[in-house]
C-alpha cells in the first residue's frame, strides 16, 4: 500500500535525513529489487570486526567514534559537514539497507519498510515485532486522519493484531474506530510514541529499539559526554555548586571553599541548651528548639542574614523537636513525652495542642497533604491527627522507642519509625507491609533523604550508616570520625542534590563527609559546648546551621574574604542576634576595623574592630575587642573578651585571647590566661594572686590565683 499525505512539507520532513541519502554510492538504486534475502542483510559495518583503536588508553574503535560523531553533525544540523566526514573517512554512517530503510519510514512507504526491516538481520523476534507495530500504528494513525476508516480497520485487523504486540493499546485504536470522539485519546496516547503528522518521532522511536549496531541512538555524543562529566562531578569531593553545566575544555574540580565552613553568625536567644533546629521546605525559615522549654522561628534573609521572627512559649518541658507543614505556614513543635503544639508560622500564635490522656508525646511530623500530623506516644503507638485534633488513625504495638526519630515518605505511603533500639520500622500504610533496618548496635537518630531513597541512620558506636530502602534493604555506606559517647547526635543530608553529610558532635565541632565516597571533607570548629543537631538548607547548599549545648546556634556559610558584615569579632564571629528583640540597645560608638570605644547601655553590647581600643557596657552587658585590644572594662554581672587585659567588677568574669597577658575580676568571677604551672587540679576558677581592688567604694580582698587551659582549671592558694 502507498504512502498517505503527510500535512507537513516533504522538504521539512527529509531535513533530518537528506544529508544522509546524498551520502549514498552513486551506483546504489534505492529501487532495485534484491535477488535474495542474503544480498539484502544489512551487511556488518565495520565496526563489527578488527579495527584501528585510537586515544590513549586505546580502548576507542575509530569507526565507532567516527560514526557517532558523523551523526552528531546531522543532529546538529550540520548536514554539509556529516556528508564530508563521511566522504573523506569512507565510513558512511548507515549502512545501504538501513538508509534504505530509514528513507522508506520518512516517506510512509509502510509496506516496502516493512519488507526492509525483514532483511535488516534482527535476530530478537519480540524487536522484530515491536518495531512492525509500530510502523503500522502509524500507518493506521494516518489512515484514520484521512478518513479512511476502512484501510484502516484492515489494516487493525489484519496486520496490527495478528503481531500479539501491547493488546491493551490495539483495544484503544479500535475504539478510535468504533467512536469519532475518541480521536483524541488517539492523539494523547500516541505522543509518546509518535506524534501525529511526524514521522520523524517514529523513526527515533525505532532507532531506540532496534540494536546501536545497525541505528546508532539519536544524541549518542552528548549522552556519552554527560556521562562523563557526571562521573567527573561526583568523584569531586567538594562539588556543592548550584550551576550545573559543566566545562568540556578540562576536567571537574571543585575547591574546598564551595562548602560552608565560616562562621556568619551566632544566634544567642535561647536561655539554655538547643538541642534540635531544622529549615523550611523553602529554606527561608530556620526552626530551632531548647531544653528552656520553647522554640524560635528565624527568618532567612535574602541576603543570607537569619533574624529572629517569634519565640513560641506554652511548653511545660523541654522542646524535643520541631517539623515544618509542607507549605511552611505552619510548624508542629513537641515537648518531651508532653504534648504537640501548632503553630502559625506569619503570626507566631498556637493554633491547636495535640494530647492524649494519660500518655505522653515523644515526635512529631505532618502528612504530604499538609491536613493531617503524626507522633509517636509514649504506649509505643503511632497516632494520627486531622488539624482540628481529631485522631484518625492508631498503630498499637512496638511502633516507637521513647528516643524516637519519625518520618512519613512523600507519597505518604511509608511511615518510618524506630521500633526497637537497633530497629527502624516501614511500615507500609497502604498494603499494611512491615519491613525493617536491623542495625546490630542501639540507633539513637535517623533521617530520611528529599528523594526517599535513603535513611541515614546514627548509632551509638559513633558511626553513622547510609541505607538505601528503595526495593531490597542495603547498608551502602558508613561515615565515622565524630565523636559520641552520652548524647543523641543528629545528622543530616545537604548540599547540591544532597551530595554530603553533617553531623554534630560531642567534641563541640560538625563533620562534613562526601556522601558518594563516605571521606571525610571538613571539619568546623567553633561551638563550645556539645553540637547536637545539623540542618542544611534545601534552597542553598551554602548554608548550613548547627545547635549547640553553648546555647548558641552557628549559621555556617562559604569561607570568602569578600564577606564582610558589621560586628566582626577576632574569633571569626561575624554577626550576633541577642534574641529579646524588645530590648533597648542604647547608644552605640565607634567600630570597624579601626574602632576606637563603644558604649551601650543596659543590656546591650559592644563590638569592636581588630584594632578596637577599648570597650564598655552598663549592667548585664558584654564586650568584645579585637586581635591587639588593649582594655575591656564592665559593670556588676558583665563579661569581657579582650587581647591582652581584663577588669570586670562585682560577678564579672574576664576571657583572654591567644597572647593574653593578666585576667582580673571581683569576687565571684573568673579569668582565663594563657600561663601554665603545676598546680593541682580544681573544679572551681578563684581570684588571682595579691589583688586588692576597689568597686564601688568596697574593698575585695584577694585570696587566689588561678590559670585556665582548655577546659582545666589549676588553683594555688595564697
Amino acid at each position: 500500500m502507498g504512502s498517505v499525505e503527510d500535512n507537513e512539507p516533504l522538504t521539512k520532513r527529509m531535513k533530518a535525513s537528506s544529508g544522509e541519502l546524498r551520502s549514498l554510492p552513486n551506483n546504489l538504486s534505492i529501487t532495485k529489487p534484491f535477488s535474495s534475502l542474503g544480498d539484502a542483510m544489512a551487511r556488518p559495518l565495520p565496526s563489527q570486526g578488527d579495527e584501528e583503536l585510537v586515544g590513549s588508553k586505546g580502548v576507542i574503535k575509530k569507526v565507532e567514534l567516527v560514526r557517532i560523531i558523523t551523526k552528531t553533525l546531522y543532529s546538529l544540523g550540520y548536514e554539509r559537514s556529516g556528508m564530508l566526514l563521511e566522504e573523506e573517512s569512507g565510513i558512511p554512517l548507515h549502512s545501504a539497507m538501513v538508509s534504505l530503510f530509514r528513507k522508506q519510514v520518512l516517506d510512509g512507504n509502510w509496506e516496502e519498510s516493512l519488507d526492509t526491516l525483514q532483511k535488516l538481520g534482527l535476530r530478537d523476534e519480540n524487536v522484530l515485532k515491536s518495531a512492525s507495530f509500530l510502523i503500522l500504528e502509524r500507518k493506521f494513525s494516518e489512515l484514520l486522519e484521512n478518513e479512511r476508516v476502512m484501510d484502516a480497520l484492515k489494516t487493525l485487523r489484519l496486520e496490527i493484531s495478528p503481531l500479539g504486540v501491547n493488546k491493551k493499546r490495539v483495544h484503544e485504536l479500535s475504539g478510535c474506530i468504533a467512536s469519532p470522539s475518541q480521536g483524541t485519546l488517539l492523539q494523547s496516547s500516541t505522543q509518546d510514541i509518535v506524534s501525529l503528522n511526524s514521522r520523524s518521532k517514529l523513526l527515533e522511536k525505532l532507532q531506540e529499539l532496534l540494536p546501536h549496531t545497525i541505528m546508532i541512538p539519536e544524541r549518542r555524543l552528548e549522552h556519552l559526554v554527560e556521562q562523563a562529566l557526571s562521573v567527573q562531578k561526583e568523584a569531586c569531593f567538594f562539588h556543592n555548586s548550584m550551576d550545573g553545566t559543566l566545562s568540556l575544555y578540562s576536567d571537574h574540580q571543585c575547591g574546598r571553599d564551595l562548602l560552608p565552613s565560616q562562621t556568619l553568625q551566632v544566634l544567642q536567644a535561647h536561655l539554655d541548651e538547643v538541642w534540635f533546629l531544622q529549615f523550611s521546605n523553602n529554606g527561608k525559615y530556620l526552626a530551632s528548639s531548647s531544653s528552656d522549654r520553647s522554640a524560635i522561628i528565624w527568618e532567612v534573609k535574602e541576603d543570607g542574614g537569619v533574624s529572629l521572627r517569634h519565640t513560641l512559649t506554652g511548653h511545660q518541658k523541654p522542646v524535643s523537636t520541631v517539623a515544618w507543614s509542607p507549605d511552611d505556614h505552619q510548624i508542629l513543635t513537641c515537648g518531651i513525652e508532653e504534648s504537640i503544639r501548632r503553630w502559625d508560622v506569619s503570626s507566631g500564635s498556637c493554633l491547636h495542642v495535640y494530647e492524649k490522656v494519660g500518655l505522653g508525646l515523644i515526635s512529631c511530623g505532618w502528612f504530604p497533604d499538609g491536613k493531617r500530623v503524626f507522633s509517636g506516644v509514649t504506649d509505643r503507638s503511632i497516632c494520627v491527627w486531622d488539624l482540628d485534633g481529631k485522631q484518625m488513625e492508631c498503630w498499637k504495638g512496638q511502633c516507637t522507642v521513647n528516643i524516637s526519630d519519625m518520618a512519613v515518605t512523600t507519597d505518604g505511603r511509608q511511615i518510618i519509625s524506630m521500633c526497637r533500639e537497633a530497629t527502624i520500622l516501614l511500615l507500609d500504610r497502604e498494603a499494611m507491609m512491615e519491613r525493617t533496618v536491623e542495625e546490630d548496635q542501639t540507633i539513637t537518630s535517623f533521617s530520611l533523604s528529599r528523594d526517599n531513597k535513603f535513611l541515614l541512620v546514627n548509632l551509638i558506636n559513633q558511626e553513622i550508616h547510609l541505607w538505601s530502602i528503595v526495593g531490597d534493604l542495603k547498608l551502602v555506606a558508613k561515615f565515622k570520625g565524630h565523636k559520641r559517647s552520652r548524647f543523641v547526635i543528629r545528622s543530616c543530608f545537604g548540599g547540591y542534590e544532597q551530595a554530603f553529610i553533617a553531623s554534630g558532635s560531642e567534641d563541640s565541632q560538625v563533620y562534613i563527609w562526601h556522601r558518594g565516597t563516605g571521606e571525610l571533607v571538613e571539619v568546623l570548629p567553633g561551638h563550645s559546648g556539645t553540637v547536637n543537631c545539623v540542618s542544611w538548607n534545601p534552597a542553598n547548599p551554602y548554608m548550613l546551621a548547627s545547635a549547640s549545648d553553648d546555647r548558641t546556634i552557628r549559621i555556617w556559610g562559604l569561607n570568602r574574604p569578600s564577606l564582610k558584615r558589621k560586628d566582626t569579632h577576632c574569633n571569626g564571629v561575624v554577626s550576633h542576634c541577642n534574641g529579646g528583640g524588645g530590648e533597648k540597645e542604647g547608644i552605640v560608638g565607634m567600630e570597624g576595623i579601626e574602632g576606637i570605644v563603644g558604649i551601650e547601655g543596659c543590656g546591650g553590647r559592644v563590638t569592636l574592630g581588630s584594632a578596637g581600643m577599648v570597650g564598655m557596657a552598663g549592667r548585664g552587658g558584654n564586650a568584645g575587642l579585637g586581635k591587639v585590644g588593649m582594655v575591656g572594662m564592665l559593670g556588676s554581672g558583665g563579661s569581657v573578651g579582650l587581647g591582652k587585659v581584663g577588669i570586670a567588677g562585682i560577678g564579672g568574669n574576664v576571657s583572654l585571647g591567644n597572647v593574653g597577658m593578666v585576667g582580673i575580676v571581683g569576687t565571684g568571677g573568673g579569668a582565663a590566661g594563657s600561663v601554665s604551672s603545676k598546680w593541682r587540679a580544681a573544679k572551681h576558677v578563684w581570684l588571682p594572686e595579691h589583688v586588692t581592688m576597689s568597686t564601688d567604694k568596697k574593698k575585695i580582698e584577694v585570696e587566689a590565683m588561678v590559670v585556665c587551659v582548655g577546659r582545666w582549671a589549676w588553683v594555688r592558694k595564697i
